[in-house]
């Protein structure tokens, strides 16, 4: 089955070949480790755990390789930490802060679904690579010193007569668009506008590490030197797929395509760019002074990750999402009868019409319809399509409980008392088996006005709690 998908860089969608076929390689930024993440932060983790489980499942989970990075050095984190732990040396509240939110996100993405990354470097463990870099960058004119800052010209890249990209070439746009639409950091020191720092001195207290290109002072790297480093580190000089999302791609991941290529002679650093959409919160922007603005961890209060996550891939990953409180509850709907209808079945081949869907640039929705029809046959008798469903369904991080754990979780939620819901049950059952219908029904609607849902088939009667 041919899986396509769609080039940020040439803007279409075409038959994904890996370079080497045994060896598919994904690099996807990660997080800045300083605060909790929030619901835009997961849409690129969940997108690109989708496709890293769809890669494995197409070339064997021992060929495939994801690196999600871990930024660990950042202004923001420096003030974190000064906020937090002000009695505290700087680096040493530094390493508070990072440790315990790397630790908030990966429980957050775990209840998600998402599968761990094959590697998840952490920025500061890759300064050499970084300084590799930049020395190569200035060798080759791409880079220059000005008062203890390295800056990266992307006119000298433009200039330069050989296999490399234009700059620009991913956002598409020229040079001084980006100028004129981005925030420039306005230094006396600058070449011109548009270069940007690959390192810059550090202030005292604050991080620091020896300096490339003969700079005496110790200093820091700038932001987007990073992932061209660890990318080079874990994936080599070109590799298959770097995603996230579409804020990064300028200036991110337009200076990251900039240095690498630059760095290593290339005319590209991925063979294919992809990037999700924006997400919105009840259709607005999401800001703190809106007061929409909610995090993951928030949300794993009301909801179960599973929610979050199905809820995720109604919208297509190119397409902007509206993350609304009525999605939420029709994906906690549609999850009650998924775990009715399969999670006591064991297959293991997944549906061909879903893995199609998939391969179709993650045609998320069209992969749930599939889905739903699937659900309609198993729900009748076919115990074939109810294994594939199930399946399906695990191949894309769903079914990680039992029925029982899925419906004592809302049991929990909600205060109801499963041995009182047992007991009415089996005094239906009685009535329905003397034809005291009245009796039954009059049951049933008692159980309705608690928010118990009860299903009847020829197995016997179950029920859930409704949302």
């Amino acid at each position: 089955m041919e899986l396509r998908l769609y080039d940020t860089l040439t803007r279409e969608k075409r038959a994904f070949v890996p370079l080497e076929h045994n060896n598919v390689r994904m690099y996807v930024c990660g997080p800045t480790v300083y605060d909790f993440a929030h619901i835009g932060n997961a849409r690129p983790v969940i997108v690109f755990d989708v496709l890293f489980r769809l890669l494995r499942h197409l070339y064997g989970a021992d060929h495939v390789t994801y690196v999600r990075n871990i930024t660990d050095v950042d202004d923001k984190i420096n003030d974190r930490a000064a906020r937090d732990f002000p009695g505290l040396p700087l680096n040493e509240a530094i390493r508070k802060v990072t440790e315990q939110t790397e630790k908030q996100f990966h429980d957050d993405v775990d209840a998600l679904g998402c599968r761990r990354p094959t590697v998840e470097p952490r920025a500061t463990e890759h300064i050499a690579e970084m300084r590799a870099i930049i020395e190569r960058l200035v060798q080759g004119g791409f880079a220059y010193v000005a008062e203890e800052h390295v800056l990266f010209s992307p006119q000298a890249m433009n200039a330069a007569n050989s296999v490399l990209p234009r700059y620009g070439a991913l956002a598409k746009r020229s040079l001084d668009e980006m100028i004129a639409g981005a925030r420039v950091d306005v230094a006396p020191y600058k070449r011109d506008a548009a270069d940007f720092v690959l390192w810059k001195p550090s202030k005292p207290g604050e991080p620091s590490w020896p300096s490339p290109a003969g700079i005496k002072a110790k200093g820091r790297p700038g932001w987007h030197i990073e992932c061209s480093a660890m990318a080079w580190k874990h994936l080599g000089e070109q590799f298959d797929i770097h995603g996230g999302g579409i804020d990064l791609v300028f200036p991110h991941h337009e200076n990251e395509l900039a240095q690498t290529c630059c760095a290593f002679h290339e005319d590209r650093m991925a063979n294919v760019w992809m990037h999700n959409g924006f997400l919105q919160v009840e259709g607005d922007k999401m800001s703190k002074s809106l007061g929409n603005f909610v995090t993951i961890r928030e949300l794993l209060a009301d909801w179960p990750g599973e929610v979050l996550r199905l809820n995720m891939l109604r919208t297509h990953y190119r397409s902007p999402i509206d993350w609304t409180s009525k999605g939420l509850e029709e994906s906690a709907k549609t999850l009650d009868d998924w775990y009715w209808v399969a999670s006591d079945a064991r297959g293991e081949q997944p549906s061909g019409p879903v893995i199609e869907a998939l391969c179709d640039d993650l045609n998320t929705p069209q992969m749930i319809a599939s889905l739903h029809g699937l659900r309609n046959s198993a729900a009748s008798g076919n115990e074939r399509d109810r294994d594939q469903f199930a399946a399906s369904l695990r191949l894309l991080g769903f079914l990680s409980e039992t029925a029982a754990e899925w419906n004592g979780r809302k049991q929990q939620a909600s205060g109801i008392d499963a041995k009182q819901i047992d007991s009415l049950i089996s005094d239906r059952t009685a009535a329905r088996a003397r034809k005291d219908f009245k009796e039954s029904d009059r049951i049933r609607d008692e159980l309705a006005a608690m928010g118990v849902i009860i299903k009847d088939s020829k197995e016997g009667t179950t029920w859930e709690i409704a949302r």
